[in-house]
This record gives C-alpha cells, structure tokens and sequence, in this order.
C-alpha cells in the first residue's frame, strides 16, 4: 500500500469520524428558531388609509363628551337608560364622500375632516324619536348636524330602535316574576321553578308598525353547553311597547301546542288536569345535548402552518399589504367587516366591499320559531367579533388585532384580537403543468393567499367572515356558518318544519341570506356591465359540407339599465358577468373584472309579504345600481323593529337608470338553506356551509399577474431539480429548517362578555 493511498483512506476515516460527531452532538437538539426577515416595504400609504380608519377610544370618549355638553339636554348612560329616557345608543366613525376621500388619494386634495356617526334615543321629548349626528372635526369635536332628515327623508319613530340590553333586562325580570305565578306548571314539566331557564328572544316584534311585543322562547340551561337544544315547550309574548316599564305585560302564553292568556291560566289548566304535559326532568351536564367537551383526550399536535421567516405581509395601522396587494380594513359594529381602498399593483381595483347584512328566516310550528327573521345587523355583526382562538380560529401564528366599539355605554369597549390576517398555503397549486410530450419540464405555482377574518357570534350562530387576496389578482369572499342551531319544542306536526334531533328538539329549517356591497373602480370610476355566456351554431362543416357540426359560440352582450342588471334570487344570469372599463387591454378587450357567485340560496320571502320591502334586496342574487352617496347601504339597523314600514327598502335602488360608464356598484345575495338534522348535535360544522364570491380579473392584465410571484417553480429534465439556484423547493431544507416562535397561549374573550351583554340571550 503506497503513501497516498494511505492518505486519502485517512482522509477518510477522519470525514467519517467528524460526521459521527456532528450526528452526536445535534441528536436531539431542536432546530434553531426561525429568523424573522421583515418583508420589502410596499407601503407607500402614508398614512392616507387613515382617512377610513375605525374610531380609537379617545375619539369615542370626545364625541360622548362633546354631545353631553352641547345637546341641552340630560343623557343618561345607555346601559341603565330606562326607554323613557335620553341616551346614546352608538358612535361610528363616518366616512368622507367618496368624492372627497379620492381628490384627497388621488388628486392631492385636502385630507378629509375626521368625523363620527352618532345614533341617539330621545325617550325623554314631547315625540319620542331616533336620531343621527355626525359629529366633527375629531379628535376635538366643535360642531354636530342633524343627518336624520337628510338620510331618511324624516326622524325615526321611537319604536324602530334596537332593543337594548337593559330592555332585555327588565323583560327577563318581567318573565320571572310570571313564572312564579305557575309553580306546579313548572315543577312538573321542566323540574324548575324557572329561576335557571333561559329566555332567547326572537324577532320582528309584531304584525304592524308600532308594535313592540315579542315572543320568548323559553330552555333548560346547563352550564358549558348550547341551551338552544334544550327547549321545554313553553313561550311567551311580552308586549314592551310602552316607555313605562310598569305597563309591560305577558300577552300570551304558548306551551305543548296550546294558547293561554296567562301563566296563571296555564297554572290552572294544569291544577285542573286539563293540560297534556311532556315532563322533561332537569338534563345533567354529562348527558345534555349540545355539550362541546371533547369525547376524547388530546392526541398528538396536527399539522402546524408557520412562517420560516415572518410572515410575507405587513400590517402598519388599518392597511395591510401583500405581494402587490393594499387593502384598508374596518369593522362596523352593526354590519360587520368592511374593506376600502382595494389595490392590487398600485391600481384601485374596489373602493368598497363590505358586508351589509345576514338574515336568518325559521320555521316552526311554534309561535317563536315560525315568526323568527332575524336581521342580525341590528344586534351587532361587528360588535359581537369576539376574540379569536389562537391556533384553531386562526393560524397560531397570525397577526390578531384589536376592534373597539362604543355601544349601549357611554365607554367605548375593546374586542381585544378580533380580527386576524395571515398567509394561508391552500395546499393546492394555484397552476401547474407538467409536460410529457415534445420537451419534458414542470412548472407551477402554490395557491398561497392572504385573508383578513372576523367571526361574529349572533346569539346561537357563529359566521366566519373571510376575505381573500390571491397572487392572480382575484378577490374571494366567504362565508361559512356554525355554532349551535336553533330549536322548537318538538309537537304535533313539528317534522314539517325540520327534523327531530332529540328527545323533545326540533331543528327548525332555516334560510341564512348575506348581502354585501361591492363598489368596483375597475382602470378608474367610470365602467359599464358586459356579460357572456354560450350557445350552439347548428352549421354544415365547411370543408365538405356534407357534416353537421354543432359549434359553440360566445353571446356577448351588455346591460344598458339598473332594471337588466336586476337577477332574480331563482333566475337565470349569465355565466359571465363583468364589469368592463372602456379602456381596452393589450389584445384589445376592455379591461374587466368578473363577478362569479357561488351560492345555494333558499326562496326569498314571497313580495306579497308585508315585511318583504325591508329585506327586498334578497330578490336579488345580483344587482347593480349607480352609486349614490344617499344610498350607502342597502339596509337598516332600524328594519329589524319595523319591517313593515321599513327606514331603507333596497328595491328603491333600482329605478332603472343607465349603468353605461358610469360609477356602479355591485349589491350581492349569497345564502343557503339549512334543514337541521343529527348531525348539527353538539354544533353545526362549517364543511358544506359555506358560501360566496369571487371578483376575477378578466382581461384586466395581458397575461396571468400571478407570473411575477416569487413563489414559482421551474425545472426542466437537463436540469438538477435537487440544485437550490434551479428550484426553490430544494432550498427549503436550509432555509426552513427552524421551529417556529409561538407565543404563549392566551384567552381573553370572557373577559369581553363583563363589558358586552350577548344579544338577546337573558
């Protein structure tokens, strides 16, 4: 054996000697934590995004001073005011005129004055009223005007306002002080004396304008669980029209199918033997319906998504920005999410899309559930955002942001971490292809998003507001319900209007309707609606024409007027449906964005109904409406209260004016119909629950933009797929090898609930 192969098996023997050390040493070392590289600023906002920005607390607490002081007349801090008395019921901020806000972002105009919307009961007048200041300039308030008339067209009767949680109160007291008047009733249906029942309120409150009773429904509570499934078949109407709450009163009594004018009439019914009762003993934690307490003990921790070095977007006061995306965020208390200033690559793609409102509609053959049509935006969308739950609300390691709100108190609260943005890696290629044929390569690109969520808990139901961003310049809106169902005592014919779910429950079918506004500026204000959709040529083929081809053609069209633009929730539309800029693309098509809903909406209310016009807008799967500053939305917090007469009917929108190059806005219905059946025991689950829209770029560009990700991946078959400077992916070993850095965890969404009484749940 000669020198240097002696040599070289020593170099040997030494190489393998310090891989063996280095396996050692690290064995059973955890990899180092994952470095954050903040991301390339794409912000140059400069604060101008501030100009849609939801009040702080200090602005809040100015407007309540400023209004205590300059009004002349007594307030009385909404959490105790009787309805006789004066107090502020809201503050909101209120958005510039479009027209201001864009001379200012666009034409170097002055900054918009900062002001708030602010929504007083006047119980305490000669004529009872609701009426709405916008107060400014903020943060030091020196004038207020009256806005009532001017949005309106008059004040707002007394009876349509929002019930608040100390109405709710006071008819809870009322209750119980009736219960007591049935003793027996209760010990021998429910196992109660009524003290521990939960009293769930319904609404509208009547049959006509002015009226102010409304049905409870009445369930066993069990702490830790949905007391929605356990109801004990009796309900009562309260009539808490007038100021006085001394004149409040029980008008009937409904129990197991039958009428009463009284609980005292149903106590001696009962004493009487004259009443069929279902006795239902008290439930036990371990066996009541609804428990969510899992079945099972923790297993071993699912799949975690993290960032290897950061998160990829930025969050800088309202305004988040994301690989060539801008979007400012907000949240209305009563409506819910709103987004303003939608940029992708530095053009204005929407200037508004926000969410308007959600209705539930049940039936029942119960006197609750059959006249149930909740219009949640009068309870609170956005103010009842309560705090997510870190790693199963939202990604562990998103960004979480606070919302504040003032409502029904005179001090603004905090929903500490409400609102949460991350990067989702969809575990999907947005495109791909790998080509077998004439050259060998494969090329692709992750499907990986940015989405701004909130999730609103209105009374049983849970709704996920999701808003996304996708590197192909698409915006997607979704929605997907959960939480608990509602229920109706199971009786009589009760599986007409649902199925049976346990012992005495019926889930009672429902309709879930949202409708969002969508202020499109697609290249600019001014577009117009162009639709497409297909059909067959019936043609001899030309080479010999001896042949029948059926050839599929394209039907281009475009709707001149607000009347054509208005389809039908059940109708026909058109597959595509865009709205067009009159400036063209590179390949001489104008530049579009499409609308393309996905939705399974139930049947709207039929127009014959006396309190169809206050929910008219869900006639409509897709409308299409010049925009206007006098119609920002496209319903009331003051519907809910008096359907019958309502303050803003959407169907006033259309009036068919010309939607050619004009600035338009796109009103859209998505929905779906729930038949609740066993499996919606404890929870209804958000898989096949979901529903919404996407705004898709349709020849807006010249090719795909999503080709300047930074996330795409090429290689060919001369290449080294394993080499990091040809393929990204085999760089994630070095790169991405690292634990991610979570947080403690941290809850405090209880903590909320001391400073904000759940809607309508007593």
């Amino acid at each position: 054996m000669n020198v240097k192969t002696v040599l070289i098996l020593l170099v040997l023997a030494l190489a393998t000697i310090f891989a063996l050390l280095c396996v050692l040493l690290t064995r059973g070392r955890a990899p180092g934590t994952c470095q954050h590289r903040p991301p390339a600023r794409e912000d140059t906002d400069e604060g101008q995004s501030l100009v849609f920005a939801d009040l702080s607390p200090e602005e809040m607490v100015a407007v309540v001073r400023y209004l205590q002081g300059h009004l002349g007349v007594q307030l009385v801090d909404a959490w105790r005011a009787k309805p006789s008395d004066n107090c502020i019921a809201s503050v909101d901020v209120q958005v510039p005129a479009k027209a201001e806000v864009l001379r200012f972002l666009d034409g170097g105009g002055a900054r918009p004055p900062r002001e708030a919307l602010a929504v007083l009961y006047f119980g305490n007048q000669p004529e009872p009223n609701v009426t709405e200041y916008v107060v400014g300039p903020l943060p030091v308030p020196a004038y207020h005007r009256d806005v009532t008339v001017h949005k309106y067209g008059g004040k707002v009767p007394y009876h349509r306002r929002p019930v608040t949680a100390k109405e709710y109160v006071d008819i809870n007291a009322l209750i119980q002080r009736e219960l007591q008047k049935a003793p027996s009733f209760l010990a021998a249906c429910c196992d109660t004396d009524g003290t521990d029942l939960a009293i769930l309120t319904t609404a509208p409150r009547g049959f006509k304008s002015g009226d102010r009773a409304t049905w409870f429904v009445l369930f066993h509570n069990v702490a830790g669980s949905g007391y929605y499934l356990s109801p004990v078949g009796l309900e009562v109407l309260v009539d808490h029209g007038d100021l006085r709450v001394s004149c409040w009163q029980l008008l009937k009594i409904f129990y197991n199918g039958r009428y009463f004018p009284s609980m005292k009439d149903l106590e001696e019914a009962f004493v009487a033997n004259l009443l069929e009762v279902v006795r239902i003993k008290r439930p036990q934690a371990e066996t009541v319906l609804g428990s969510m307490r899992p079945q099972s003990p923790p297993g071993s921790p699912a799949p975690l998504q993290y960032e290897p070095q950061g998160p990829r977007y930025s969050v800088r006061d309202n305004r988040v920005t994301f690989q060539g995306w801008s979007i400012a965020f907000g949240m209305n208390p009563n409506s819910g999410p709103r987004l303003f200033d939608i940029r992708f690559r530095g053009e204005r793609v929407v200037y508004e899309l926000s969410l308007q409102e959600a209705l539930a509609l049940y039936g029942s053959n119960c006197p609750g559930g059959m006249s149930t049509r909740y219009l949640d935006g009068s309870f609170g969308i956005g103010r009842f955002a309560y705090e997510l739950v870190r790693g199963l609300d939202c990604p562990y390691t998103a960004t979480y942001v606070d919302r504040h709100y003032l409502a029904e108190s005179d001090t603004p609260k905090t929903n500490q971490n409400s609102l949460c943005i991350f990067e989702h890696d969809a575990a999907l290629p947005l495109r791909r292809h790998f080509s077998d044929s004439w050259s060998l390569y494969y090329g692709g690109l992750r499907k990986n998003t940015l989405v701004i969520r909130a999730i609103s808990t209105l009374i049983n139901y849970d709704y996920i507001w999701d808003f996304m961003f996708h590197s192909s310049g698409t915006v997607e809106v979704r929605v997907h319900a959960t939480g608990y169902i509602s229920s109706s005592f199971l009786h009589g014919q009760g599986t007409n209007y649902g199925n049976r779910v346990g012992p005495h429950t019926l889930g009672t079918m429902h309709l879930h309707h949202m409708h969002y506004k969508v202020d499109l500026d697609v290249n600019g204000q001014l577009n117009s609606v162009e639709t497409q959709d297909m059909g067959y040529e019936i043609e001899k083929d030309p080479w010999s024409m001896e042949n029948t081809i059926e050839r599929l053609h394209l039907r281009r069209g475009r709707l001149e007027r607000e009347d054509e633009a208005a389809f039908p929730l059940q109708g026909p539309m058109p597959r595509y449906l865009s709205f067009a800029s009159p400036k063209p693309n590179k390949w001489g098509h104008p530049r579009s964005y499409r609308i393309q809903i996905s939705s399974s909406a139930g049947e709207h209310l039929p127009t014959s109904s006396s309190m169809e016009r206050s929910i008219s807008w869900g006639r409509y799967q897709l409308a299409v409406t010049r925009r206007k500053e006098e119609e920002p939305t496209s319903t009331s917090i003051y519907n809910q209260n008096d359907p019958w007469t309502p303050t803003v009917a959407f169907a006033d929108f259309i009036n068919n004016e010309t939607i050619t190059n004009e600035d338009l806005v796109a009103w859209i219905s998505v929905g779906f119909l729930h038949v609740p059946h066993a499996e919606d025991v404890p929870n209804t689950v958000t898989v096949g629950n979901g529903v919404g829209f996407f705004l898709r770029p349709y020849n807006y560009f010249d090719e795909d933009p999503s080709v300047a990700s930074p996330d795409g991946v090429y290689f060919s078959s001369e290449q080294d797929t394993g080499a990091c400077e040809v393929n990204s992916l085999a760089c994630l070993s070095p790169s991405a090898t690292c634990a991610p850095h979570l947080p403690p965890f941290h809850y405090g969404g209880f903590l909320n609930l001391s400073l904000a009484p759940p809607p309508g749940g007593l």
